[in-house]
């Protein structure tokens, strides 16, 4: 009879337990919906800045042709330094080509 008498106490730690598995459960996927979210935010921030990177070195390709131009009385660096941006363009051609 002894035994009988312990049953409603397993049940009971049984159902705590259940109770505690059902917690910790939940606290995992809240804490994994949340990684989730901050995962996608830092995939956005990294293509927004990819796109900012790309916009920086448009500006930089851009003032360094102005630069180019604008090279004051010295026709020949002037020369130089348009010499030199034709050889990148021609470098971007052949690699645009080669895809």
């Amino acid at each position: 009879m002894l035994r009988h008498s312990h049953v409603p106490f397993m049940f009971e730690d049984l159902k705590e337990n259940i109770a505690k598995l059902i917690s910790l459960y939940e606290a995992e996927r809240a804490r994994s919906t949340s990684l989730e979210l901050a995962l996608d935010q830092s995939r956005s921030d990294g293509e927004a800045y990819r796109k900012q990177i790309k916009d920086l070195e448009r500006q930089i390709d851009n003032l360094r042709i102005a630069g180019a131009f604008n090279a004051g009385n010295n026709s020949s660096e002037a020369r130089d330094r348009i010499d030199r941006l034709i050889k990148e363009i021609d470098k971007c051609i052949l690699m645009i080509e080669k895809d």
